[in-house]
């Protein structure tokens, strides 16, 4: 029977995916490994792998197609020799999917039949052999626990720490819950109710809370207002900052910060840059990345999420930058900030905000992150403050540099300064130590050869 390509779950927090566009179209010959198709999340668009061989035999969603469920066919590939008239047999009769464990390359072809489906989940079968010899009916209090499609590993790991494998979204073969499905959860996951991968879950639960309260918009004529559907994309972030809003206990911290040095440093630095492959433009948003990154390495309470059972403490430190991009807000990481340079930072940076900008971003690289920067002064925000992006703790709004009046010693002068807000989860830091990581971060950005010595 023909093979089933599924839609994959590309993001722990992906339910449903649109078809870009295809790389094959039917008849290709398909290699292992060879990209297939450009699927769309509602983060970015990434590119969909062959994980079997054969020959495309039939696409089921066509290019646009919006909405298609994770782990819902997509496509159909005929094995070697396999006949194309197979391929309306397979609707009738057997449904087929094609698994690979995680520790064996070997194929394990799963056929149950269609009347039998309502009462047997067939990735819940692990041993087509014993299976085919049991009744297909469960026992009420089972039935859930045998559709849980998980590797022998992934269970193992799950029963170590009493997670329940039905909050997870497999990512492995046919939405196989795999050992990385697991670390990623163990990583990311903030809290019972509110972590990354379980916030669509929460998501949903508020919305239908929040339809309690309601909107009402005054009656206008059609011909004044035109509608714009919401995207994936707007509807998630929609959910997580209102979630973030109503259950963080934010506190704001403002410091201004004289930036004249800082500035012609900048300056300095990028004059010595040569024109080649090497070349380098720091920005100012670079030097902020560093001051934080330094800063979190003195004052590490910073860098932790809060948990229903503990203070999570993060042990590398990631900072993650705001880019606005034309579906919306995204947040890429910079991984172990503290451990680069002026320049790595830089580099790392523009490349992160590229690919963002095109919706080119692997799910681990916009996904977790210790604290966040949000900078408006680009467009002569002077100040403001900014919604903390869970599972952080953190998030720092900077303003415009800017020539203010300032009196030192009971001399008065004009000095370059930058307002900056850092906005603190009350449940995980205190005031007196935002204000020490703000009093710090303020030191190393008016003192900024201290970042690079």
């Amino acid at each position: 029977m023909p093979i089933q390509i599924l839609m994959p779950a590309l993001s722990p927090t992906m339910t449903e995916g649109s078809i870009v566009r295809w790389l094959k179209a039917e008849g290709d010959q398909i290699k292992s490994g060879d990209l297939l198709a450009e699927i769309e999340t509602d983060k970015a668009t990434m590119e969909l792998e062959a994980v079997d061989e054969g020959v495309l035999g039939k696409i089921l969603y066509q290019e646009g197609s919006e909405g298609v469920e994770v782990n819902k066919p997509i496509a159909l590939l005929l094995e070697e020799g396999e006949e194309a008239s197979t391929l309306e047999d397979s609707d009738m009769g057997v449904e087929q999917v094609s698994t690979l464990d995680e520790n064996s390359s070997t194929k394990v072809d799963l056929e149950v039949p269609r009347e039998a489906q309502s009462e047997v989940n067939v990735t819940s079968i692990e041993d087509t052999t014993e299976q085919s010899n049991k009744s297909t009916e469960l026992p009420p209090d089972t039935e859930e626990k045998e559709r849980v499609f998980a590797s022998p590993l992934a269970k193992r790991i799950s029963a170590d720490h009493e997670i329940e494998l039905d909050k997870i979204v497999g990512t492995g073969p046919s939405g196989r819950i795999v050992k990385a499905d697991l670390d990623k959860f163990i990583t990311l996951e903030s809290s019972s109710t509110s972590g990354m991968l379980t916030e669509l879950k929460t998501a949903e639960e508020e919305s239908v809370k929040s339809a309690d309260l309601p909107i009402s918009l005054p009656d206008i004529d059609e011909e004044q207002y035109t509608e714009i559907p919401h995207t994936k994309m707007r509807r998630v972030i929609a959910e997580r900052l209102t979630a973030a809003a109503r259950d963080i206990p934010h506190f704001f911290l403002t410091a201004d910060c004289n930036v004249k040095q800082l500035i012609d440093l900048r300056e300095d630095i990028n004059k010595k840059s040569k024109p080649g492959d090497n070349s380098y433009k720091i920005s100012v948003n670079d030097f902020l990345v560093a001051a934080v990154a330094i800063a979190m390495r003195k004052i590490p309470m910073v860098n932790v999420s809060w948990t229903e059972d503990a203070i999570r403490q993060n042990l590398n430190i990631d900072v993650a930058i705001a880019v606005s991009t034309n579906g919306g807000l995204i947040t890429p990481i910079i991984r172990k900030a503290d451990q680069l340079g002026l320049i790595e930072i830089s580099r790392v940076s523009k490349d992160l905000v590229k690919r963002a900008r095109d919706g080119n971003l692997a799910p681990q690289e916009y996904q977790g992150g210790g604290f966040t920067i949000s900078n408006l002064g680009m467009y002569g925000v002077k100040q403001f403050s900014a919604i903390i992006n869970p599972p952080q703790s953190c998030i720092l709004a900077v303003g415009t540099a800017e020539e203010r009046p300032t009196v030192l010693d009971g001399i008065l002068s004009v000095s370059t300064m930058m307002s900056c807000t850092l906005s603190v989860d009350h449940r995980s830091v205190d005031g007196a130590l935002g204000a020490e990581f703000l009093e710090c971060f303020k030191s190393l950005v008016e003192d900024p050869i201290s970042m690079i010595l």
